[in-house]
């Protein structure tokens, strides 16, 4: 058995108790540390993190109620609510150890006791400790990731009139429990404002859980959303939680709903009506509490009347719709946004104090932007990336006011932006994969990835 770095406090006014403790221990903890007044206890908690306490019930002499030890167990764990504490006495009393128990002792164990049993004991309770550390540090940097997450999203950049009617209709229903629906073309901001949604809805506190269905294969579709059984289909090697039970008590964005073909439609409408699932392979039914919010950039009214979305879906998700307005009918969010943007990626390339002029932002005002907010700031970031000059000039935006769209250099597509972006990079690094893929800010593989996909050789 290997010996583990602990630290171990044996608490007992008996010295031979704690010499024969520690000899038991030692071979198996790094650190042993013995304590005959537990008076002098809580002082070296605060300076000392013990991963077991061992403490004795008794202390006066003659005393075998345990209530010393059940007054020091409660002083212990208010200094560390965290600690895992065993109780040991030479009197084995069971509503004794239950006592203790529900005071918040780890485990208990009686004099004399035998050694395999008081080691097995504490190495349980190191076990148990070093878990607890493990679980609330996943959760901290669960919630570190949620809250990093929300502040990539968390700016709705402008002031146009048509913003704000936007942002008035999300602070009227956010406080609801009504489903929204969000309609927009791609790059408009559709996650943007249904993180906004949740933020100011009574859930903030809860998970916000995003999916993109248009990403999801009709096969996978059950299981992503509803969850699977262990044994449900040959991959599925074990019992998962579907998106739909992750959000419980929570927000659940569907994105591109607009994209579910007619079956799917009709097992999404099932959940959202019963407000149950059941997991693929299991008869079992599980409720689910959700607030949905749904986005799609599809003409959702046409495909009704064309058959192809079920009008009655339609009518359960859109309780209260929200309309975003494309980038080229809110113009005057613009100048806002590119120097929002100027400033995000001059920080991300350590470019600081990079600036846009004037005579830029208005050939930004000339374009259409098609692919909206998400075409402009990828214009940005490029101009950021392959500019030299500490001005943002006209020149370093290749648009064009005549046709509304990117120049031939770099296509109609964003896919070939970001193709022309690589080529360049790579170009004024002299093809060095290292230093091209840290100024485009991606991994090696990945641009590795993007070149065998354009073709860039």
């Amino acid at each position: 058995m290997d010996r583990k770095p602990g630290n171990i406090l044996i608490i007992d006014d008996d010295r031979d108790i704690l010499l024969s403790a520690r000899i038991v221990l030692k071979k198996q903890f790094g650190n042993i540390q013995t304590e005959t007044d537990p008076g002098k206890v809580i002082p070296r908690l605060l300076d000392n993190s013990f991963d077991v306490i061992l403490l004795d019930m008794n202390f006066s002499t003659g005393a075998t109620s345990g209530k010393e030890g059940l007054k020091w167990l409660r002083e212990i764990r208010k200094a560390d609510p965290g600690s895992h504490v065993i109780m040991m006495t030479a009197y084995g009393d069971i509503d004794l150890a239950v006592k203790a128990m529900q005071e918040g002792a780890s485990d208990f164990i009686v004099k004399p006791w035998e050694n395999q049993k008081l080691l097995a004991t504490i190495i349980n309770a190191y076990r148990l400790h070093k878990s607890s550390i493990e679980i609330q540090e996943l959760r901290n940097k669960q919630d570190l990731l949620y809250h990093d997450m929300d502040l990539q999203f968390s700016e709705i950049i402008g002031g146009s009139s048509r913003l704000k009617l936007v942002m008035d209709s999300v602070n009227k229903v956010a406080k609801t429990e009504a489903n929204v629906l969000i309609l927009g073309e791609n790059g408009t901001g559709k996650e943007l404002i249904a993180r906004a949604l949740h933020r100011a809805s009574m859930r903030s506190d809860e998970i916000f859980v995003s999916v993109d269905l248009g990403s999801i294969s009709e096969t996978l579709f059950e299981s992503e959303l509803f969850g699977h059984v262990k044994g449900a289909f040959t991959d599925a090697r074990e019992d998962r939680s579907g998106r739909f039970e992750v959000a419980s008590g929570g927000s659940l964005f569907l994105d591109e709903i607009g994209n579910l073909s007619l079956p799917l439609q009709a097992k999404l409408l099932s959940a959202i009506q019963n407000r149950v699932i059941h997991r693929v392979g299991s008869s079992k039914q599980t409720p689910i509490d959700i607030r949905l919010i749904s986005a799609t950039n599809m003409p959702v009214y046409k495909m009704v009347q064309e058959k192809s979305f079920r009008e009655d879906l339609l009518y359960r998700i859109n309780t209260v719709e929200i309309n975003i307005p494309p980038l080229r009918e809110r113009k005057d969010d613009i100048p806002l946004l590119s120097r929002h943007f100027t400033e995000v990626y001059s920080r991300k390339y350590k470019r600081e104090g990079l600036k846009i002029d004037n005579v830029a932002i208005q050939k930004l005002l000339d374009y259409s932007w098609p692919g909206n907010i998400r075409e402009l700031q990828h214009v940005i970031e490029r101009a950021i990336i392959l500019s030299d000059s500490p001005t943002l000039r006209s020149s370093d935006f290749l648009i064009t006011k005549q046709t509304g769209s990117v120049t031939a250099t770099t296509g109609f597509r964003m896919k070939t932006v970001e193709k022309e972006t690589i080529r360049q990079a790579l170009e004024k690094n002299r093809y060095n994969i290292s230093k091209a893929a840290e100024e485009l800010g991606m991994a090696r593989t990945t641009l590795y990835r993007k070149m065998t996909k354009y073709g860039i050789s």
